[in-house]
This record gives structure tokens, C-alpha cells and sequence, in this order.
């Protein structure tokens, strides 16, 4: 015989309006999740797979604990939560985008080097290229300009296995640092490249800092100061400087970090002195 009143008002889900079967949903940091039985609503903030528990944030910094599994909802739908999914493994890979190898005992330094005209050039090498130079032993060293590029070039007298990269700033036809380059280009153990740029600092992408496009500054303005000026940067002494290169160099984590330009000729310079 038929119930003519239906079925239990209270069976199954009758606090909400059907919406479909529940999806499995790896759960993540940063989704916001309800709790269908308490209506506890919170922004995932700790998962411990092991336990088998998830931590809610509601607005108010309150936070509790809930088991993985069913009874959720996310953007209006009932998910069961499951762990978060495992990364493949694969090669762990360097700043530089190389595969890294394993950990090795400290190198002596190979007669071979790399020279770059200053500091902060050194530390931009060193930052993404540090872990692949070291795996050959090859070291930078900045020079504090390339005035004197052919005076030092002639006092490390380099010669099979005992190369010399240099990498200069604003390497375009016609400057300065062009004519200096020119001087030792018939050097078989020397190879000077260059970046366009008129510093180092703009061989870090815009966009790592806010910016469609790094300011252009008129001639007769100290470059470095006229970029902190015009990005609103304290500059009117050498610790201010100092400190708006550190918070550029605090936005390069990987090679993706760098301009495609300044890449490829660290890589060339890299694959000259270990050939």
C-alpha cells in the first residue's frame, strides 16, 4: 500500500534542497568549505593528511577541526574532501630551470672564471645560476667596471683551460661598453657578451615589480636614482640604493624571473668557460 503522504520529512538530507551526488574534491589551502551539520563556514588554513582532518577560518579568526570526507559544501555544491593530491615525483630542478644533481662535496675552483662589472650583477648570477656554477666549479667575480677591461684580461693571461667569460652591461653598437668589447674580440680563450640594458636591475622582468614597463629616465639623471625617484623609492644616499636592489633581487626566485635576452647570454657564457 502506498504512503500517501510520501516519504520521512526528515530522512535523508531535508536541510537543503537536493543538488546532486557529492564530487570528490582534493582539498586545498585557501578554499572556502562549509560544514553542511554545524553550518560552520572557513577558509581551509591546515590539512594533515595523516590524521585525516581539516582546519576552518571564519571571518572572525575562529577556527575548528573537521574529518576529511563527505557532509561539505564549496560554491554552493556537496563535495567530499579528500586528501590533497601527491605531486608526481620528478628531477628537482635548480633556480636556473638545470635538473639539480645530488648534494656533492664543496669544488676547488677551476682556473676558468666568469667576470661581471659589479656587485649587483654577482648577486643576480649568483641568485639563479649559483647552484649550476658551483656544480662545475666555475666562479664570478665583478670587476667594478670595464674601463680597464684589456689591462685585467691581460693580467689573468687566459689560455686553454684557463677561459674568461665577461658579461657587460648595455652591449649595444656604437657604446662604449661596444668599443671596449671590440678590443678583445680576436682573444680565442675570451668571450665578452652583453645585455642591451643600461643596468642589470632591468634585466629583471617589470612585471616582478608592479610595472608594465621599467621608467625611461633622461639623460643627465643618475640612472639608479632616477628609477627609485620614479618608482616613489627613498635614493638620496648609496644605502637607499642598496636597499631598493634588494627588493628587486627579493622578486627573482627563478630564471622565468629574467628577461629572455640576459638568459641566453649567462648560458653562453656559462657553456664557454666549461667547454
Amino acid at each position: 500500500m502506498s504512503d500517501r503522504y510520501g516519504q520521512d520529512v526528515l530522512s535523508g538530507d531535508w536541510q537543503r534542497p537536493p543538488k546532486g551526488r557529492s564530487a570528490d574534491l582534493p582539498v586545498e589551502l585557501g578554499i572556502v568549505v562549509e560544514d553542511v551539520t554545524s553550518g560552520f563556514v572557513g577558509e581551509v588554513v591546515q590539512v594533515d593528511p595523516q590524521m585525516g582532518m581539516v582546519v576552518l577560518e571564519d571571518r572572525r579568526l575562529k577556527r575548528r577541526s573537521f574529518p576529511l570526507g563527505p557532509g561539505y559544501w564549496v560554491d554552493g555544491k556537496p563535495v567530499t574532501l579528500r586528501p590533497p593530491a601527491v605531486a608526481a615525483a620528478g628531477p628537482k630542478r635548480t633556480a636556473s630551470g638545470s635538473v639539480a644533481g645530488p648534494r656533492e662535496r664543496a669544488k676547488v675552483a677551476q682556473p676558468s672564471r666568469i667576470w661581471v662589472e659589479g656587485r649587483h650583477d654577482a648577486e643576480l648570477v649568483e641568485k639563479v645560476w649559483g647552484d649550476d656554477l658551483r656544480h662545475v666549479g666555475v666562479a664570478v667575480e665583478y670587476l667594478g667596471g670595464i674601463d680597464d677591461l684589456k689591462a685585467e684580461v691581460d693580467s689573468f693571461d687566459p689560455g686553454p683551460g684557463r677561459r674568461l667569460g665577461v658579461l657587460v652591461d648595455h652591449l649595444v653598437t656604437g657604446s662604449k661598453e661596444w668599443r671596449i668589447a671590440q678590443t678583445l674580440s680576436k682573444e680565442p680563450h675570451v668571450l665578452v657578451v652583453g645585455h642591451p640594458y643600461v643596468d642589470v636591475w632591468q634585466t629583471v622582468k617589470p612585471q616582478r615589480l608592479g610595472l608594465d614597463a621599467w621608467p625611461v629616465i633622461p639623460r643627465g639623471i643618475e640612472w639608479k636614482h632616477g628609477i627609485c625617484e620614479a618608482m616613489g623609492w627613498p635614493h638620496a644616499e648609496q644605502a637607499d640604493i642598496a636597499r631598493a636592489w634588494k627588493k628587486i633581487l627579493g622578486s627573482v626566485g627563478t630564471w622565468t624571473d629574467l628577461e629572455p635576452v640576459f638568459l641566453g647570454r649567462v648560458e653562453e657564457l656559462i657553456d664557454f668557460v666549461t667547454a
